[in-house]
This record gives C-alpha cells, sequence and structure tokens, in this order.
C-alpha cells in the first residue's frame, strides 16, 4: 500500500497544477487497490507508525468514495487461479478452517514446500534459463518474502542460473 503522503503530495500538485483549493484540485481521481494488503513499511517504525502511514489515516480518505468490486473476472470461468482467489478470499476473511491452534492447511495445488531459500526459487522457476523469453510462464509463479532482507538472496539464486552478463541499472 503507498504512504499516505503519496496520495497528500498528489493533492496539493493538482490544486497547484488547477489552481483550485478543492480537493485534489477539483478533479476526480480514480484510484484502485486492494486495501486489505500489507501495510506502508517504515523504516524502524512501530506498528503504529504503520498503521499512521496508510491511506486511511489520512485527512483525504474522509472524501473518498468507495466502490467494491463484486465479481473477480480473474476468477469468472472457474479456473484454477479463481479457486486459489477464492481461497485467499477465505483466509482474508477468517472463512478458512482452522485447527485448534488456529492454523490453517493449505492442500499441495495451493502452495509449494521449500525447505531453503535455494529450493523454493527452483521450485517456483524451474528451468529459468530455458524460459526466460517466455512471459506467461514467467508470471506463473511469484516469491512472497516475509522481509526484504531475502530478497537479494533469492534474486542472486535466480541470477545464477542466467547466462551471460549481468549489468546493473541505478
Amino acid at each position: 500500500m503507498s504512504h499516505k503522503r503519496a496520495v497528500e503530495a498528489l493533492n496539493r500538485t493538482m490544486k497547484d497544477i488547477n489552481n483550485n483549493q478543492s480537493i485534489m484540485g477539483g478533479m476526480v481521481v480514480l484510484m484502485a487497490g486492494d486495501f486489505r494488503q500489507i501495510l506502508p513499511v517504515i523504516t524502524r517504525g512501530t506498528p503504529a507508525d504503520e498503521i499512521n502511514a496508510c491511506l486511511k489515516a489520512s485527512p483525504l480518505w474522509e472524501h473518498v468514495k468507495k466502490f467494491n468490486l463484486t465479481t473477480n473476472m480473474r476468477g469468472f470461468n472457474g479456473t484454477e487461479s479463481g479457486q486459489y482467489a477464492a481461497t485467499l478470499l477465505k483466509i482474508v476473511e477468517g472463512r478458512f478452517k482452522t485447527d485448534p491452534n488456529g492454523m490453517i492447511t493449505l492442500n499441495g495445488g495451493f502452495s509449494k514446500i521449500a525447505h531453503s531459500t535455494e529450493h523454493c526459487a527452483s521450485k517456483v522457476h524451474p528451468e529459468l534459463q530455458a524460459n526466460m523469453g517466455n512471459r506467461e510462464w514467467l508470471c506463473e509463479g511469484a516469491i512472497l518474502a516475509p522481509t526484504n532482507e531475502i530478497v537479494p538472496q533469492i534474486n542472486e539464486k535466480n541470477m545464477s542460473q542466467m547466462e551471460g552478463s549481468i549489468t546493473e541499472y541505478l
């Protein structure tokens, strides 16, 4: 989720551009997203700092007209992605069956078990070098990292499987 300051900066910019002191310079602004996703990351911040940084904590939020989508079009035709999306929604809404300790059990089709970072990267993107040009294949798998610290390790594992020289753009 974006930091509330980003939207507040947009608000000030729109006011300046349109020479209008109304919210967003009197313009209609469409924002889309899932506000159930993670809070903004605040370096060395407390949980309270993260909550305060989210858009819902901005004075602008009271002026937002909210709409909810009622049909997940990606899962509309009953495909695997639709089942995946339905399972995620059940988990988010607390409707997924839990054991006495409050833990959930996911079936093998929902996720893949990996015992190390290297194993995880090879499970999600097997034969990476052979499929580098296949955009659809690359989009079929994703690795969600619990913290930013582990991301360079995952990237290094994937990069080590690729042929050619590495170029870094800053």
